[in-house]
């Protein structure tokens, strides 16, 4: 299995482009995948430059209704127009941070391609797809801020639109999520109730990031967040919107379990098969 990061908050190599967003290309045995596509075009710019052809994509995850994660899906369009795409029905609707809308755009879903999805669903034997997360263990505060357009006005959003994928592949187990706005722990306890054994790896954002400095209570959770994470015997590649106060928070908890991503990264969570 080999994972690129396409697009991503930090410049890790000047001859890639950089923005606010989240793009992952995964290749399996079976798949070409292509999960979330940044803000912009510039996924596709990364793409070229590291010798990736996207228009050989065959399927395409949108992990939640954010434009940050779905802003290049009509540039993909445009040299893939086969992939099939899969978002949750509940992405489409409007979301805002405070009073600027950061949905996606509505001509997405009038593509052919697009698979609207009302809950958990498997693709085939390698890909599955699951929601439905609850929890609220160590929830991020950034979340606080974010809100989507009910008949009844803005109201806080609960992200039941945020799915997460699965790819499993000799043994192994791969977790991917845009940003974990439920909270990677929660994630990671819904991922539990279908899977006993741990991912080998988990490829997310941890939406951790905040312009002010943590109150003593916010720099609590992120820590403990990092202990919990800790005892799995799973390596984190995170970044987009983690933020680097909270990788600095993290990074002397975890050590080597904690990875950070940048724009360009070629990682290889597994090395070889388990019989």
């Amino acid at each position: 299995m080999k994972v690129s990061v396409l697009i991503e908050d930090t410049c890790g190599n000047p001859i890639y482009r950089y923005e606010h967003g989240l793009s992952v290309y995964v290749e399996t045995k079976e798949h070409k995948v292509l999960v979330d596509t940044g803000a912009t075009s510039a996924f596709l710019e990364n793409a070229q430059r590291m010798g990736i052809d996207l228009s050989l994509v065959d399927t395409v995850i949108i992990s939640h209704g954010h434009y940050d994660h779905a802003g290049g899906i009509l540039s993909f369009n445009k040299i893939n127009p086969k992939a099939k795409i899969y978002i949750q029905k509940t992405a489409t609707g409007a979301f805002y941070h405070g009073d600027r809308y950061i949905g996606i755009d509505q001509k997405i879903v009038e593509l052919p391609q697009v698979c609207l999805l009302e809950g958990n669903y498997r693709i085939d034997k390698e890909l599955y797809l699951f929601t439905g997360i609850v929890g609220r263990r160590c929830y991020p505060k950034s979340n606080l801020l974010l809100s989507t357009k009910t008949v009844d006005g803005l109201k806080q959003d609960t992200f039941a639109h945020e799915q997460c994928l699965v790819i499993e592949q000799g043994g192994n187990n791969l977790l991917l999520s845009g940003c974990a706005h439920n909270g990677i722990l929660n994630i990671l306890d819904r991922y539990r109730e279908f899977y006993t054994k741990e991912p080998a790896a988990v490829f997310s954002g941890f939406h951790m990031m905040k312009k002010e400095a943590y109150t003593t209570q916010e720099a609590s959770i992120i820590q403990d967040t990092a202990r919990e994470l800790t005892k799995m015997d799973t390596i984190f590649y995170t970044g987009h919107c983690t933020g680097s106060a909270a990788i600095d928070l993290m990074k002397p908890i975890m050590g080597e379990k904690l990875q950070k991503l940048h724009c360009g990264d070629l990682k290889l969570p597994f090395d070889k098969e388990e019989n």
